[in-house]
């Protein structure tokens, strides 16, 4: 672990308890087959995942990392580059089960990659910063956000468990939260999924302010059908009153 400890790699903090990354990967459903790790490091997920017989291919970026990985993991397909940078399509062109330890600075936009590949990826189980995983779980009241409603749209959410911070390499300055996504049976939107993104992010980029003000730049088709929820904030409505809105939306 002399690597590890020498410095942080890109936003990552490396687990360093067994007993934990054996947790995480035990949450996979069983009846799943191929997994798609991000960031393995030096490999504390991947091994329990390669015991489980997972078809497991990991994604590295760090060149370090990836030396490691091709030392000690010499039959473990590694893409060495960017996740976000992939075509998944083309990449993994089957379905898969996204897991990691998911570096803090990227960790919202491999949700949002998640999301624009939701029929791709059926299962995440992922650890981030505890206030991002409360924000992606949460379905009314402050911490909700723009990737809580665009995520239960189309997945389960729940909060698995907390970590704290004396098990990572270097030790993060916040605990870290473990959540699992599960791809529920809504197959696509009742309204168009461009402007339902549109209406979200309009909503939460004011969210301070009532979805009547947030959304004046929208125009809005029986006003009075939906006066109730023009009078809330962004972070009171739930998914449903935002297909409504979205519906309402010429």
């Amino acid at each position: 672990m002399k690597d590890v400890r020498a410095k942080k790699h890109l936003g990552q903090h490396f687990l360093n308890d067994l007993r934990i990354a054996s947790d995480i990967t035990t949450l996979l459903s069983e009846n799943t087959k191929n997994v798609i790790e991000i960031g393995p490091g030096m490999g504390i997920l991947t091994q329990f995942l390669l015991k489980k017989n997972y078809k497991t291919q990991v994604v590295e970026i760090d060149r370090e990392s990836v030396s490691y990985l091709r030392r000690n993991y010499p039959n473990l397909n590694i893409h060495d580059g960017d996740f976000l940078k992939i075509n998944l399509k083309e990449k993994y062109p089957f379905s898969f089960a996204l897991i990691g330890n998911f570096p803090y600075n990227i960790s919202s936009q491999i949700l949002f990659k998640v999301f624009e590949n939701k029929d791709q990826i059926p299962e995440i189980v992922g650890m981030f910063q505890k206030e991002v995983a409360e924000r992606i779980v949460c379905k009314k009241g402050k911490k909700k956000g723009i990737l809580s409603v665009l995520l239960q749209v189309f997945y389960d959410i729940e909060y698995c468990f907390t970590v704290n911070e004396d098990v990572f390499i270097p030790p993060p300055k916040v605990k870290s939260g473990v959540i699992k996504l599960t791809r529920n049976n809504r197959e696509h939107l009742p309204v168009d999924e461009k402007k339902f993104k549109q209406i979200v992010k309009a909503a939460f980029n004011q969210k301070r302010k009532t979805l009547r003000n947030s959304l004046k730049a929208f125009e809005l088709i029986n006003k009075q059908k939906i006066t109730d929820l023009l009078n809330l904030r962004a972070e009171q409505l739930s998914v449903d009153n935002f297909i409504t809105l979205t519906d309402h939306v010429r």
